[in-house]
């Protein structure tokens, strides 16, 4: 009588499913594995990306960030706070930041110009980006605007070069009120604190322009006591 072959040998139904279960396992561990070196390299791709937007916004080189950025975080009285996160970190999670009272700064440590990021929604997905203010903290230095699914052709050209263009000089103040920036067709004629809508992207071009104005809200408290600041230095 011959050796019990191990579950009733290569041809059996339990060797089978046996084989095919410890493979299975064995793939899933190795796909594990991939999923999480390629998740480490994403995330510091994503985070690299989000540093170069924000001096990008100030008109600096990419790569430039750890050299000149100052970041903090701030609650709605403008006051200084400690998190658990980071500032970029915050910026995987704007949205969740934002309803926690949290909302992060990024300043240039040699001029005093800050950027505020921002978070919203265009006609078909979140939109996001980022406001640079000049040290003044009413005129904008730049802008960067980049989208999940808008429309190719129309509310998409909020991402480019042409349309962010009409930001700088641009101010978010009237008479100490905070209006934001209105994104309206031709730009309302040239009127203060206002650019030219998308061409067939009124939803897009509303969603941006509530999108400034909300956010930048979060920040009204810390920028009306930096600007009495400026003041009282320039009067010094």
């Amino acid at each position: 009588m011959g050796k019990k072959k191990f579950l009733g040998g290569k041809n059996s139904n339990a060797y089978i499913v046996f084989y095919s279960t410890v493979m299975v396992v064995i793939v899933a561990i190795m796909l594990a594995f991939t999923s999480l070196s390629l998740k480490d390299r994403q995330n510091a791709n994503e985070l690299n990306e989000k540093k170069d937007a924000i001096v990008a916004s100030l008109g600096l080189e990419k790569g430039s960030y750890d050299e000149v950025i100052e970041a903090y975080v701030v609650n709605k009285e403008g006051q200084v706070i400690e998190t658990a996160e980071t500032p970029l970190q915050k910026l995987f999670d704007l949205v969740g930041s934002h309803a926690k009272g949290e909302y992060p700064v990024f300043e240039n440590k040699a001029t005093g110009e800050v950027v505020f990021p921002l978070t919203g929604k265009g006609l078909w997905d979140d939109i996001w980006g980022y406001v640079a203010l000049e040290a003044d903290l009413n005129t904008i230095k730049g802008a960067i605007f980049d989208h999940a699914g808008e429309t190719p052709g129309l509310g998409a050209e909020i991402a480019t070069p042409k349309f962010q263009a009409q930001f700088p000089g641009q101010t978010i103040y009237e008479e100490g009120q905070l209006v934001g920036i209105y994104v309206v067709k031709g730009g309302a004629k040239g009127a203060a604190h206002s650019v030219d809508a998308v061409t067939g992207g009124t939803k897009t071009s509303e969603g941006l322009q509530n999108m400034i104005k909300n956010c930048l809200d979060n920040y009204d408290a810390f920028l009306k006591v930096r600007q009495a600041n400026v003041v009282t230095e320039n009067a010094e």
